[in-house]
């Protein structure tokens, strides 16, 4: 049994530390196309990035998931020819027009689809497949029991998020900017670093967090996703692809989470893992997880008919 750790990248120095602690894959980009990304690299850093990996005799995957507008469109071949250059080993792909580049121009640049809220059924990864995808991200509102009715049919993989945040919400429109015009604070600032959240009527322990850039607004659930003792079930069914994304868990933590998903990792293949163990390693996590965000398990254990 593989097991592949993918890891979201904030700096050289953090790659270099997530590379050596074990993991598999880096995941980066720059902010022009892609989403949601711990930092928003330069062209040169992505080049030095891919070549850190490769170094390690691992693999690099750059995001380029955005929803691409006319003017985007205008210049993602510039990207692409970029990308395929410097020989990354994927690119993460949600708007069908870069998939028809990459068709039309003989691009040799494997694909990930990433549909994101969308990815919710092997039929509709399975089209992408047959498209040239070699996998997909899947949606994180899947729970496992529909994952195990996904795992026979699936052609490529399924990745699947085991700790981080994840957005619930994108749209084109600056919703923070709208708001904060209506109560006249326009120059607050609306970046991730702002650390603005929304909170539900009468629901003070809610946390949305929410930011916006130059794709729009995007809203977070309100906890983040730690799927630690359920990892030996991911791997009962055969979904080998997990994603450890640190975009609100910054620096050094990041990579100490890291560390024990690698030591999961590690244990679930060598035929070490324990129930014991998992709850040891999750009660690590927690500890190291940043205070004011919480951790759940997010839509994995709920009954398919409580996520309709």
């Amino acid at each position: 049994m593989e097991i592949h750790l993918t890891a979201t990248v904030e700096s050289l120095e953090q790659a270099k530390q997530l590379l050596e602690a074990g993991v598999d894959t880096l995941y980066f980009g720059g902010g022009t196309y892609g989403l949601r990304l711990p930092h928003n690299f330069s062209l040169e850093e992505q080049r030095q990035l891919v070549e850190l990996a490769h170094t390690y005799g691992k693999r690099a995957v750059v995001a380029v998931n955005a929803i691409m507008h006319p003017e985007k469109m205008l210049e993602i071949k510039d990207y692409l020819d970029f990308l395929q250059e410097i020989k990354v080993d994927a690119i993460t792909v949600g708007d069908t027009g870069v998939i028809h580049v990459l068709r039309r121009d003989g691009y040799n640049l494997p694909f990930i689809y990433d549909g994101h809220t969308m990815v919710t059924s092997a039929r509709q990864m399975n089209f992408w497949a047959k498209r040239g995808a070699i996998g997909s991200v899947v949606a994180r509102e899947v729970p496992y029991l529909e994952l195990c009715e996904m795992k026979d049919k699936l052609i490529g993989f399924g990745e699947i998020l085991v700790y981080g945040a994840s957005c619930i919400h994108q749209s084109k429109r600056p919703l923070v900017e709208n708001y904060l015009n209506f109560v006249e604070t326009p120059e607050q600032d609306k970046s991730k670093e702002s650390n603005l959240f929304l909170s539900e009527p009468r629901k003070g322990g809610t946390h949305y967090s929410i930011y916006e850039d130059e794709h729009g607004t995007h809203i977070f659930a309100n906890n983040d996703v730690n799927l630690m003792v359920q990892l030996d079930a991911l791997a009962a069914i055969d979904f080998h692809e997990w994603k450890l994304e640190g975009i609100y868990t910054p620096g050094e933590t990041f990579v100490e989470i890291a560390k024990l998903f690698i030591e999961a990792r590690d244990l679930l293949v060598s035929g070490q893992w324990t129930v014991e163990k998992g709850l040891e390693l999750n009660e690590k996590v927690k500890v190291l997880h940043p205070e004011e965000r919480d951790l759940d398990s997010g839509f994995f254990l709920m009954s398919p008919e409580e996520v309709k």
